[in-house]
């Protein structure tokens, strides 16, 4: 593996993982690496969050499950993946071949199968974090999501965290009446880091044939349309934890990425704009590198948590 020369000016440490830049690709928008690596040069990424991974693999939902909507697109591919052993064995030895950090975005539908996949993930080399999306539904609650109730989501956090010794980033939904009492919780059962925010729920309605367009009837809404709601949220959670807090939601342009951490993020995550253009990631980085030089800062640490109000 060749180690690339770091920009010491956009160079930025989450939680003690190191990286080479704020900018990462989210889960769900970048397969395991290997579907862009003919696209664009995976080491000049600052990190990769893999498809959410399952203590065993998952189909997903029936088609259609994703469609386009005004400002954004809806997806209910219900988290399909390969499963965490088929991604230690066939995916991740591909990811060891780059100098970027490989962060394994990990769901399951009970605190054990959490712990499970926690576990064997950091016994892996060349996981660098884990991303734990509490978005997810606890069958034994009903169905309500871990991401939903305070107490759930510190707990899914408490048994992670005591599976591992790697950096551990909880992944919050937007869905809920008061984000932050969700991130104090974590953050205090342990939380390293924080992401945000996962998808809205939406629909779309086919009026001709009054049906969902979607298979599963709701999905996930994702790009520029949830931005708004996200720097909002963003804002807000960063405002009440001492951890980091990584910002996603809408990102197409270095200046939406920049916003986001002037509102309090010390990194952001790119999901929607690599299905639009699969060089989004590293134009947003090239884009901050500009920014810097234009304003005479000397490192993009600068600007976090800015905004004047």
């Amino acid at each position: 593996m060749r180690k690339r020369k770091i920009d010491s000016a956009l160079a930025v440490e989450i939680a003690g993982l190191k990286l080479k830049n704020p900018v990462m690709t989210a889960s769900g928008t970048f397969g395991y690496g290997e579907e862009y690596a003919p696209c664009l040069d995976l080491n000049r990424l600052g990190g990769i969050v893999v498809k959410g991974l399952s203590l065993a693999p998952r189909l997903g939902n029936p088609p259609p499950r994703i469609m386009e909507t005004a400002g954004g697109m809806l997806n209910a591919v219900g988290l399909q993946n390969v499963g965490v052993d088929a991604f230690i064995e066939k995916k991740l030895p591909f990811l060891r071949n780059y100098d970027v950090a490989v962060i394994a975005n990990i769901y399951g539908e009970s605190c054990s199968e959490y712990a499970q996949v926690a576990r064997k993930l950091s016994a892996a080399p060349g996981v660098h974090a884990l991303e734990v999306n509490v978005s997810c539904p606890n069958v034994k609650k009903g169905g309500l999501s871990f991401g939903a109730d305070p107490k759930a989501a510190a707990e899914v956090t408490r048994r992670v965290k005591a599976q591992t010794r790697l950096p551990v980033i909880v992944k919050l939904t937007p869905n809920v009446t008061d984000i932050a009492a969700i991130a104090c919780a974590v953050e205090k059962a342990g939380a390293d880091a924080i992401s945000l925010i996962n998808t809205l729920t939406g629909m779309s309605v086919d009026l001709d044939r009054r049906e969902p367009r979607l298979k599963n009837i709701t999905g996930g809404l994702s790009g520029p349309a949830i931005k708004p709601v996200a720097l909002r949220m963003v804002w807000q959670v960063a405002r009440k934890v001492s951890i980091p807090v990584i910002g996603m939601g809408g990102i197409m342009t270095a200046r939406d990425a920049l916003e986001f951490m002037v509102a309090g993020a010390s990194a952001v995550q790119v999901g929607t704009a690599n299905f639009i253009n699969p060089l989004a990631a590293v134009e947003i980085i090239e884009g901050m590198r500009q920014y810097l030089k234009h304003h005479k800062l000397k490192n993009i640490a600068e600007i976090v948590g800015t905004l004047k109000t």
